[in-house]
């Protein structure tokens, strides 16, 4: 009868962690699950069922290794102590994914009319400014930009020639990727991909949200985008 109890309440964990959405808890449902299971492998006869019980740990030690994996790509202690300080700015990615981001990012300091990207070239490098102003040049007219804005990203996301020319207005540090290292890496890893699509579509959504701005004070101007 105890035997019986373990097996229904191992299946019981298993359906709940089913109906879970969220994946930590999910996983330790499993993993409790998974317990309950072993222990009645171990129990139900004299000599323990070691077949099942080393299968049910195997999978249950799988299942540990992802939950690990998870709680260490929400942990920020896993940024890189060189861009702890723009987090913020990124938040709203996990730490895992933005440190996955960065380890291909040159932080750079640019000077003063260093050219970003020129009207009808290829743009090699995505950028984001972190400290600093840039002029944006356009057919209709100019503008700046202020910091906390991407450079070059409608052209990355379509593998065209830029918009605009975009220099830079005084001295300021940058973030800098290599546009086809960033594609390869993409294709290589979806959570990456998804990492990435979700920094440039927030940029894109600031930029919506305040193309109405005065164009000579923009500081997201959906304009920006080159």
């Amino acid at each position: 009868m105890s035997s019986d109890i373990l097996v229904f309440a191992a299946a019981a964990t298993f359906v709940l962690g089913y109906l879970i959405i969220n994946q930590a808890a999910l996983r330790i449902m499993l993993l409790i699950g998974t317990g309950l299971y072993i222990w009645y492998y171990a129990v139900v006869n004299d000599t323990p069922l070691w077949p099942a019980i080393w299968a049910s740990g195997a999978t249950g030690l799988a299942n540990l290794i992802g939950l690990s994996n998870l709680f260490i790509r929400r942990s920020k202690w896993i940024i890189p102590r060189r861009d702890v300080d723009i987090y913020p700015s990124f938040s709203a990615l996990p730490p895992g994914d933005f440190r996955k981001l960065m380890l291909l990012a040159r932080r750079e300091k640019h000077a003063k009319d260093s050219v970003l990207t020129t009207v009808g070239a290829a743009v090699p490098d995505l950028y984001y400014v972190i400290s600093g102003l840039v002029d944006v040049q356009k057919k209709d007219g100019s503008f700046t930009m202020h910091r906390g804005n991407f450079v070059g990203e409608v052209a990355f996301l379509t593998n065209e020639k830029a918009s605009a020319t975009v220099v830079m207005a005084e001295e300021g540090e940058l973030l800098s990727w290599d546009a086809n290292q960033l594609r390869a890496r993409a294709e290589r890893d979806a959570r990456f991909r998804l990492a990435l699509d979700a920094m440039i579509s927030l940029d894109l959504a600031r930029k919506v949200a305040q193309a109405g701005a005065p164009r000579s004070t923009a500081e997201g101007n959906l304009d920006a985008a080159v």
